[in-house]
């Protein structure tokens, strides 16, 4: 699983590279210092990002809420815009929002398929290069 989550967040690491914006794992993720670190953090002088990174091959995906809390708090002392980058198997990277998340009856957070892409950021958008219209 572990191998699993660390192949997207390279695919991804790679593609912000890729889109001319510095990015960096942060393999620890809080582990080993008890701080809140995010997957992924990238930037471009223009745009800062602190991006937790999940992928499934279901149609749903669960986080806990110890990394939506350490997410929000790394973002607000980096100054980054944090996200939830959802992976579903055979299907395109979507960014969502943490506002956009669905809490859960246990205090947790969720994100589906269809919550992902119809409010959910393309890559192109979360990097400033196209804006879509959401309706």
């Amino acid at each position: 699983m572990a191998n699993k989550g660390s192949r997207v967040e390279r695919e991804l690491v790679k593609m912000l590279w890729d889109a001319d914006c510095a990015a960096m794992r942060a393999p620890a993720s809080g582990g080993a210092t008890k701080k809140p670190l995010p997957d992924i953090i990238a930037g471009n002088g223009k745009i800062y990002l602190a991006i937790e990174v999940k992928s499934t091959s279901a149609d749903h995906i669960y986080i806990n809420s110890e990394k939506i809390t350490g997410l929000k708090e790394f973002s607000e002392i980096f100054g980054a815009e944090p996200y939830l980058g959802a992976k579903f198997k055979n299907k395109k990277w979507r960014f969502v929002h943490l506002h956009d998340l669905i809490k859960t009856r246990g205090e947790n957070y969720k994100v589906d398929v269809d919550l992902a892409f119809s409010k959910g950021l393309e890559f192109d958008e979360l990097i400033r290069r196209d804006k879509q219209v959401k309706f």
